[in-house]
């Protein structure tokens, strides 16, 4: 799941709801990937979830790519 930041800030308990199912939320600013939610305990049970896990031992990097397909432009601000 890809949402911007304004989404990120109106959604955040749902967000982090879903990163803990497991599903993978990316927060875009200005249309680029800045950040992903990921789990510290996974939903399966205690422990490491499997991204914090290959990320404490140093294994495999996560595939952050973005499709920006589907990305809508950010809105600008009107002061």
């Amino acid at each position: 799941m890809n949402v911007n930041m304004h989404e990120a800030k109106t959604r955040l308990s749902a967000l982090v709801d879903a990163a803990e199912r497991g599903e993978t939320v990316v927060i875009s600013r200005n249309g680029e990937p800045a950040v992903m939610l990921v789990p510290i305990h996974s939903s399966a049970g205690p422990g490491w979830s499997k991204e914090m896990r290959a990320w404490l031992e140093g294994g495999e990097a996560v595939d952050l790519r973005v499709d920006r397909s589907n990305l809508k432009p950010p809105r600008r601000r009107v002061f």
